[in-house]
């Protein structure tokens, strides 16, 4: 078995349980490459074993070489593992150095017994849609796409008027502080914190929610993941923000935005002890109440 490792910077109280991770993959005689900024950082950190390890740095020299991709960080470490691996269909399982993890499930003290089920491929593969972006200007040219949301923010104190359009048909003009399209697995991201709904991550939908509406009749909707989205901007502000997950750029208020569902999944490993809604009980802590 050949697995690729991406990863960001983590603190030093996780050294031990990363230290230990690559020790059960020695044992294992598990082969390495390691994304090429988080080998410098292991480099200096830990003692690495550099045995059966290599270096990418691009997403075509793991294209068709690995069989999985470990994310050693918190969610948004796979938010940047997806434009790692883009339409690769390389599996991504995440190890949670962070605080809340629902796509990044396991935990420090976890590590041992979730590798030995992926050993015994005691795991299943679930597939997660992503958006894409297309614009008349040409935006994010190199990974138009996203895993967890698109949004549309002002950047000063004067709101911003989206005219969104779907397949066509003109459904509202949101006067707002921005407005979000959201996927199934970003309906527990940014989505959920504006009042949008937590959607199963196979239910093929999408979410449309604006971000602190003035008009407060405006609500969250649910859209099927087949349709195509249109956003007009209009506002007295020169410039706005577009944000595909983590990466942000400024763009002009004359852009004109599609949005639809883009042409491939990414895959994520699920472990057979674990599911979506255990994830939810155990990340919103329902139930958990002094009271009971």
């Amino acid at each position: 078995m050949k697995v690729a490792i991406f990863g960001r910077n983590f603190d030093k109280g996780f050294k031990e349980y990363v230290k230990k991770f690559f020790d059960i993959l020695h044992n294992n005689n598990i082969e390495i490459t390691i994304y090429e900024k988080f080998y410098d950082f292991l480099k200096r950190e830990i003692d690495l074993n550099t045995d059966l390890v290599s270096v990418f740095s691009k997403h075509l020299e793991i294209k068709n070489n690995v069989d999985l991709l470990f994310s050693i960080g918190g969610d948004g470490t796979i938010l940047d593992a997806t434009t790692v691996v883009r339409d690769s269909n390389i599996p991504i399982v995440g190890i949670n150095t962070g605080k809340l993890g629902f796509l990044a499930s396991i935990a420090k003290d976890e590590i041992e017994s979730a590798l030995n089920s992926i050993f015994s491929r005691e795991y299943t593969i679930e597939e997660r849609t992503l958006l894409k972006l297309e614009s008349s200007s040409g935006l994010f040219k190199e990974f138009p796409y996203s895993l967890n949301e698109i949004s549309v923010q002002k950047v000063d104190s004067a709101m911003i008027t989206v005219h969104v359009y779907i397949d066509g048909e003109f459904l509202n003009s949101y006067w707002a502080d921005g407005l979000l399209v959201s996927t199934p697995t970003g309906s527990t991201a940014y989505s959920l914190s504006v009042g949008g709904p937590i959607i199963v991550p196979q239910s093929e939908n999408f979410i449309i929610a604006p971000i602190s509406p003035h008009n407060l009749t405006v609500r969250p909707i649910v859209l099927p993941d087949t349709s195509k989205l249109q956003l007009k901007l209009e506002g007295r502000s020169l410039n706005y923000l577009a944000s595909l997950d983590h990466r942000s750029v400024m763009i002009k208020n004359t852009e004109e935005i599609t949005i639809s569902k883009a042409e491939f999944k990414i895959q994520l490993i699920k472990l057979n002890n674990t599911s979506f809604y255990k994830t939810l009980r155990n990340k919103l802590m329902w139930g958990v109440d002094k009271r009971n």
